[in-house]
């Protein structure tokens, strides 16, 4: 039987437009009321957003930048921000709210907020983003529930300073990017939400995750396959399963992770602090992985490795 082997992995641990508009030449900064948005919690504001995406992303000079101002919650269906943009640098500096329908009101599919090909993307401001995952958790365990952030194919970009709550599943996808920068998040979601990972990463590179606090009811950060170069430093993780590799090598896939270093992160109250997780079957690997200066405060299982995930014969080679 192939399988997924995993190599040098090394642990120190310690105790404790349809629309268009004239865009002035000069003009950076375009504000979502301009275009229509109410910003009280209940109107949906997508198209509003949508056409001032329309004429950021055709501005050429300076940093063009989305605002979405501070004291007003926006109301958004599924959206999606898409590339590529003219300039070489896009903002999106959310002040303010943005917040989800909740289920009985959701038109779409599995994802929320989408930015796509979107090469030198800043999402910043220190606002909120808030899914209102509860309407789901209880009664679509099993369904397709959007994730909240999702960041494909956009290198080169930041998101940093904002805060998500309560996500329907995981909070943030960054999926085939390269160069990606995220610091200063605070990530929430109860223990008992299913499937609320706070950052997940998959077939993407050169990925730094820094100075941040997670709180979840799964993966604080999960390391899917195609991944390398990553690094995560002083993270604090609680509650939630810990930081997590895989799970890899389901229904006989190849998969391969490598260059993932985690160093000065706290776990508190939570499940597990790091592991590894692979599916008997699969084949691959995962290495160059270490764990470093790595502290534990009533986490149940400080490391796990994990080469028989989801199978009931442990025991067998």
């Amino acid at each position: 039987m192939q399988g997924l082997i995993i190599l040098s992995c090394i642990f120190f641990i310690t105790s404790p437009s349809v629309y268009a508009r004239t865009i002035p030449q000069a003009q950076t900064i375009f504000n979502v009321i301009d275009y229509g948005a109410v910003g009280d919690g209940q109107t949906d504001d997508s198209q509003a957003f949508l056409k001032a995406w329309e004429n950021v992303c055709g501005a050429s000079q300076g940093t063009p930048t989305l605002n979405i101002p501070q004291g007003k919650t926006f109301m958004l269906g599924p959206v999606e921000f898409q590339g590529p943009c003219k300039s070489n640098s896009i903002q999106f500096q959310l002040q303010g709210t943005l917040v989800a329908p909740t289920r009985d009101a959701w038109k779409g599919d599995d994802k929320w907020i989408q930015f796509l090909y979107v090469d030198g993307l800043i999402i910043n401001g220190g606002g909120l983003i808030d899914g209102q995952g509860a309407s789901w958790w209880e009664s679509c365990i099993n369904c397709d529930r959007p994730t909240a952030l999702s960041i494909h194919s956009c290198n080169g970009s930041q998101i940093t300073e904002i805060s998500h709550l309560n996500s329907a599943r995981n909070h943030i996808s960054i999926n085939a990017c390269s160069g990606v920068h995220v610091s200063k998040l605070e990530i929430t979601a109860p223990d008992d939400s299913p499937n609320t990972d706070g950052i997940d990463i998959s077939h993407s590179n050169s990925i730094t995750i820094e100075n941040s606090t997670m709180g979840t009811g799964d993966d604080c950060v999960a390391i899917n396959g195609g991944t390398y170069d990553i690094n995560i430093t002083n993270v604090v993780c609680g509650p939630g399963h810990g930081i997590s590799i895989g799970s890899l090598g389901a229904n006989g896939a190849y998969e391969t992770v490598e260059d993932v270093h985690v160093k000065g992160c706290l776990f508190k109250g939570s499940q597990n602090g790091v592991r590894i997780k692979t599916w008997p079957g699969g084949s691959g690997y995962a290495r160059n992985i270490s764990f470093e200066q790595i502290t534990l405060v009533g986490a149940r299982h400080p490391i796990i490795i994990d080469q028989y995930y989801f199978s009931s014969d442990k025991n067998s080679k």
